[in-house]
């Protein structure tokens, strides 16, 4: 039986909660939060060990693993302490605000060979696991240019600042939804060579960001487009959207389903043929024991109690390794909108290649 404890019981802390809870191998030893109501309710009714203190819980609980579901700005802190204590942790996401920070408990877990998990939800999603498989199995073929997209009704008026919404705290728009498209596509790709046009605005928030647009660039003249809005109530929440063209296709994957387009299905899966293709995620799904809000989101901490079980620290989907890339990306994003337009109105321009054909203009013969 693991014993295990959850820090930050706010909308993810007590989802995490009543999922892991509801584990059949693992025991909820202790419960932490700064809001004393909820601790009071948890422990009237089931009995479970309640501190406001995170180090005073170290000290006085034997515990194998730790949930760390806080504000972002308090990760840092809390993983490196609860590594330093030998246990395993689930962080949930955005991983650090601080890069540096972020290597060095990356580091950390690595040396102590603790399971480190980031919980990047997405990734457990049957949709965008298939987008993987088959890419993987290179069914598009070289992958040219690619759309990451997130929408979701957040921030829809000026309001006073949460956590979420300030920079210094939460991160806003950028580490809060952006990180998400971006976590996909550094597991589908890889570390972008680069970024440019990025831009950072703000819709309603005073603090931080409400939109995020940028140019990825990856290898052999691969790029993306990232386009990223928490203040759009269009959507009834969030919504994260993948499309990836490639010279024998393309491939579009939400939340609900794949649709892949094919040119040659030789060298794809069985049951895809040329043409148009549809997978839908409850088929491609498995079921998990215990379900609240989305299967993807018990698949990921049953995920990481299997990693502890089989000691699997150096083998995780959502290591603290993985998450530390997409962190790199947003730090490139937000230096890359401090710059501003790279070219400006009445900058130098360079001269336009002549057409090298004599006797034409503009495509017509003279």
């Amino acid at each position: 039986m693991i014993r295990l404890a959850v820090v930050g019981l706010g909308k993810m802390g007590l989802s995490h909660h009543a999922m892991i809870n509801a584990h059949p191998r693992v025991k909820v030893a202790a419960v932490c939060d700064a809001a004393g109501y909820v601790l009071d309710i948890l422990n009237k009714y089931t009995g479970v060990q309640t501190y406001t203190d995170f180090d005073t819980m170290l000290r006085e609980v034997e515990l194998d693993a730790i949930i760390i579901a806080t504000p972002s700005s308090m990760h840092g802190k809390m993983v490196k302490a609860a590594l330093e204590k030998k246990l395993h942790v689930f962080c949930e996401k955005p991983f650090v605000l601080d890069t540096a920070e972020g290597e060095e408990v990356t580091r950390l877990a690595k040396e102590y060979k603790l399971v480190n998990q980031v919980g990047y939800h997405c990734r457990f999603v049957g949709a965008f696991q298939e987008v993987k498989r088959l890419l993987e199995a290179d069914v598009i073929g070289e992958m040219t240019h690619l759309m990451a997209e997130t929408y979701g009704p957040v921030v829809l008026k000026p309001k006073g600042s949460t956590w979420r919404t300030q920079r210094s705290e939460g991160g806003g728009c950028l580490y809060d939804y952006a990180a998400h498209p971006l976590n996909l596509l550094t597991w589908y790709f890889g570390m972008p060579r680069g970024v440019g046009g990025s831009v950072l605005n703000n819709v309603f928030s005073s603090d931080t960001d409400d939109e995020v647009f940028s140019t990825l660039y990856f290898d052999n003249g691969r790029s993306g487009q990232l386009s990223v809005n928490w203040s759009d109530e269009s959507y009834r929440k969030m919504s994260t959207k993948i499309t990836i063209w490639g010279k024998n296709g393309r491939i579009y994957a939400d939340r609900q389903e794949v649709q892949v387009y094919l040119r040659d299905a030789s060298n794809a899966p069985e049951g895809y043929q040329n043409g148009w293709n549809v997978r839908y995620t409850t088929d491609l799904t498995e079921p998990v024991d215990f379900y609240l809000r989305g299967e993807e989101y018990s698949a990921q901490l049953d995920y990481f109690v299997r990693c502890i079980e089989e000691g699997r620290a150096d083998d995780n989907v959502n290591s603290f390794s993985e998450a530390l890339a997409t962190d790199q990306v947003i730090s490139m994003l937000i230096a890359d909108a401090a710059k501003g337009p790279s070219v400006m109105n009445g900058d130098a321009l360079p001269e336009q290649p002549k057409s090298r054909k004599k006797g034409f203009f503009f495509g017509s013969r003279v």
